[in-house]
């Protein structure tokens, strides 16, 4: 299993097998593939990389876990459905909305973090802006009173981990005994829910808006997080590109540094990527941090250059029915953060960069620790 994507080379072929399944890295083709959905089923895309063992399943189990097709997962027809329910929620005008708050709290938590470093701290930025923000803001957005943010995040990472990662049988006995009693609170959250969850609990029952919540709560804010820090931390280095407009940089970041490096699709009958023929059943790795960097997506497509052209041609959003509902909030967020961030960053040194474990799709860098430079 190609776990770890951002450490390797993008390859020459834009189709090859490797590791027991097909990778997709040319842009075109991997754009074409999560479109398709007469060919391409979505089916495996929240389905465990590393099998469950039968301890962490009785331990899920144990707490009525269950992830029905709802969001990413979900080639029903009910698809549609659902999707336009809580794409309602995260339309344009809504998600402008919250633009003023948005900058009051961004502006907030960096005076915060400016008073850490001036005292002499050494300040985690992913624990104090990127943890914080993006979870608050989805919260405001959904209408969830989310306090208990350290749970949150850890059931999200525990989530991620414990379905993307590749954890021994030991450690993923561990991550089942985050998620599924965080699952059941979520049960007790979609109960008392207002707006798209209750439209969904009404209409599609207890497991499937509990397993919406579930995919909105660990994607809508989990993946703005990780590219928060992965920007900062670019930005920290290379303190130039800050010269640039936030949108600008914002764009840039997504392309050479998606938070999701890969997604995956499985073949719905015996068809051909761009030649290349697939059988019914194989799975397909879309490789979405090397279709940032095809040639001809951009005019510089290996350099972090704010504002050239093909800058927003990536795919860190996804493609087609399933393309990320949340992607206006997430630019929005990264957006406001680089902004107040903008004059401190320049003055910092990184002490810790940060460092990604073992994932197949997520990049979850661990703490990012900043000093002010002397």
């Amino acid at each position: 299993m190609l776990f770890e994507l951002w450490k390797h080379p993008r390859p020459d072929a834009p189709v090859l097998r490797r590791d027991g399944q097909v990778v997709v890295s040319s842009h075109r083709l991997a754009k074409q593939v999560l479109a398709d959905r007469e060919r391409f089923s979505a089916a495996n895309a929240l389905d465990a990389v590393t099998p469950i063992p039968a301890g962490a399943l009785r331990e899920l189990t144990r707490h009525r876990f269950r992830l029905p097709a709802t969001l990413a997962n979900n080639d029903s027809d009910s698809h549609e459905q659902i999707r336009a329910a809580f794409g309602a929620v995260f339309a344009p005008a809504n998600v402008e909305a919250l633009r003023p708050w948005l900058q009051g709290l961004a502006r907030r938590t960096a005076a915060g973090v400016a008073w850490r470093l001036r005292a002499g701290e050494a300040v985690d930025v992913d624990a104090a802006v990127s943890s914080e923000i993006p979870l608050a803001a989805l919260a405001r957005l959904l209408g969830l009173e989310v306090e208990a943010a350290v749970a949150v995040k850890r059931f999200s990472r525990a989530a991620l981990e414990l379905f993307w990662g590749d954890p021994s049988p030991e450690r993923q006995r561990e991550l089942a005994a985050v998620v599924g009693p965080f699952h059941a609170l979520l049960r007790s959250w979609t109960a008392g829910s207002t707006g798209a969850t209750r439209l969904l609990l009404e209409e599609h029952g207890e497991d499937a808006a509990t397993a919406a919540l579930f995919f909105l709560l660990v994607a809508g804010q989990e993946t703005t997080s990780q590219f928060l820090t992965l920007l900062l931390h670019r930005l920290v280095e290379e303190p130039a590109l800050l010269e640039s407009e936030p949108a600008a940089i914002v764009e840039e970041g997504l392309r050479l540094l998606p938070p999701i490096t890969s997604w995956r699709r499985v073949v719905k009958r015996d068809t051909d990527i761009g030649g290349f023929e697939v059988r019914a059943g194989e799975s397909v790795l879309v490789w979405l941090g090397a279709a940032g960097v095809d040639e001809g997506v951009a005019e510089c497509p290996m350099r972090m250059v704010p504002g050239q052209r093909g800058s927003r041609r990536h795919l860190a959003f996804g493609a087609g029915a399933h393309r990320c509902l949340g992607s206006q909030l997430s630019r929005l967020e990264a957006e406001v953060v680089v902004a107040e961030l903008a004059p401190l960053l320049p003055r910092c040194r990184v002490v810790a960069a940060p460092v990604s474990e073992p994932n197949l799709s997520f990049r979850m860098p661990s703490p990012l620790v900043v000093r002010l430079a002397a």
